[in-house]
């Protein structure tokens, strides 16, 4: 496969939107789960992105995710350089760090110690993915609730955004955000793929609205309608790769370009034009984490 040519489900190279050159941001990526970010953040450039924010696992890769991004964009460069693409940006990189849901029983002093130390740096900009999964259940329902509470906490001690990972728990998330209290930065509600009516009462708390991947799935009539009651100023796009690829390229791995796909529905949802989605999208994601102070 050519470094600048997409392809879509079935293997054929496939044409991304016309946004008219205007920027665009991956609000949530696993950039470390790429088999070579390097190459995923050089593409990501290719298809018009100005901004990339990659998770950061405290049980994982806290301590290096940081010190990973300057060699990634290095590489990236060098890539688009050799390709000839000299004239195309490499994004932007920023950081969210903390625990999944999922790994709560798994968080200890050290670990809240770490969340702290790493938020130190300016290029970290979010907590999370934090929240409540009751899907998988690999941590009990009590003490997700906990860890959801003190990270919550911390993101507005820090005075950064908090990443909400919701999975089949969103009357226990309300119940807990409105105990908590929203951070003074905000919160994001990550991936959102049901429908209208379960967001509603997230609007209403004042949370950022993120889509990804499933906005584009053929059946979710639901999610669409959902993105139509968003206000523009509280959209932003994501990938959350390397899941959930978005039609046409559902199924294959996906990566921070793919945003692209996304942000096509989303305008189309939205009845925004093409540019004016990117605009606004890219534009809330910058104003969120403080990209221009």
């Amino acid at each position: 496969m050519s470094f600048s040519t997409f392809l879509n489900a079935k293997k054929k190279e496939v044409e991304l939107p016309d946004f008219e050159g205007a920027l665009m941001a991956d609000t949530h990526a696993h950039l470390d789960m790429l088999e070579d970010p390097a190459r995923a953040l050089a593409r990501s450039g290719l298809a018009h992105l100005g901004l990339v924010v990659t998770v950061a696992s405290v049980h994982e890769n806290a301590r290096t995710i940081c010190d990973s991004l300057e060699g990634w964009r290095q590489s990236a460069r060098a890539m688009l350089d050799a390709a000839g693409f000299v004239d195309i940006e490499v994004p932007e990189m920023r950081v969210i760090v903390g625990g999944h849901p999922q790994d709560a029983s798994k968080m200890t002093d050290e670990g809240r110690a770490l969340i702290r130390e790493v938020a130190r740096d300016k290029r970290v900009v979010g907590i999370g993915e934090t929240g409540l999964d009751y899907f998988y259940e690999t941590s009990p329902r009590a003490v997700q609730k906990v860890q959801f509470a003190e990270e919550l906490a911390l993101a507005d001690e820090l005075d950064i955004v908090a990443c909400l990972h919701i999975r089949d728990a969103h009357d226990d998330a309300l119940e807990v955000l409105r105990s908590t209290g929203m951070p003074r930065a905000g919160a994001i509600l990550h991936c959102y793929n049901m429908g209208p009516e379960t967001l509603a009462p997230f609007l209403e708390l004042g949370c950022m609205v993120s889509f990804a991947g499933p906005l584009t799935f053929r059946k979710a009539h639901d999610v669409r309608e959902a993105a139509a009651l968003v206000p523009h100023e509280r959209l932003l796009t994501e990938t959350d790769c390397p899941f959930m690829a978005p039609e046409p390229c559902r199924g294959q791995t996906n990566e921070p370009a793919y945003t692209a796909f996304t942000a096509g529905m989303l305008a189309e949802a939205t009845g925004l034009s093409l540019r004016e989605c990117a605009e606004v999208t890219y534009s809330n994601a910058r104003k969120l984490f403080g990209c221009d102070k």
